[in-house]
């Protein structure tokens, strides 16, 4: 009796689902689930940007930062080559002055002493007033590094002095430097003026 009272339900259930009845437990609840999340994931989606547009805005906006740092970097590059242009312009211009400034006592002893020989007669006063001048000026270049090339009685170096001359001066001074044409001067450690010598052989 049991088994056909079940019987008899089963079939009264699969009946009702047939005319439109009530779905059965558990396939309604799931349905009525994935069309809620099918829903929630379409507003999502309307409501704001797709996830493709994000990264786009992102490097469009790193962009634009990059290329305003290198109009600054270019424009501040472009400043920094005019200033220094216009530095370099000052500095042939006046880079002479300050040796033309230790220039001008001396101008003024040599015009001092034309004057005096001019009224003068004292031959030894004129003779020392021209060696205080000579003095002066080798001061002067002394100060700004301006040195004379000692190259008298030692071995001919070309790197510091031009033979003008060769002359037979015997064994002892044969390849040395007899006589001086021209002095020589050094400034800092290059040669600013070689030595015009004479060459024993």
């Amino acid at each position: 009796m049991k088994d056909k009272k079940a019987y008899n339900e089963a079939v009264e259930g699969d009946e009702n689902f047939a005319a439109g009845g009530a779905e059965p437990a558990g396939e309604g609840d799931s349905c009525a689930n994935v069309a809620d999340e099918s829903g929630a994931a379409t507003d999502n989606l309307s409501a704001g940007e797709t996830p493709q547009e994000e990264p786009a805005a992102d490097a469009q906006a790193q962009a634009a930062e990059w290329q305003d740092k290198f109009l600054r970097l270019q424009a501040e590059f472009d400043n920094y080559r005019k200033r220094t242009l216009r530095e370099k312009m000052e500095l042939v211009q006046t880079g002479g002055r300050d040796v033309l400034l230790a220039m001008l006592p001396v101008r003024d002893d040599v015009q001092r002493a034309v004057t005096a020989m001019e009224k003068s007669d004292d031959l030894e006063a004129l003779r020392a007033g021209v060696q205080l001048i000579s003095q002066k000026f080798t001061e002067a270049l002394r100060q700004k590094g301006v040195t004379e090339i000692e190259v008298l009685d030692k071995e001919f170096d070309a790197e510091e002095a031009e033979a003008v001359a060769r002359f037979a001066a015997g064994e002892e001074k044969k390849g040395r430097v007899i006589d001086v044409v021209q002095t020589g001067y050094m400034l800092g450690d290059k040669v600013l003026r070689f030595a015009k010598v004479v060459v024993g052989e």
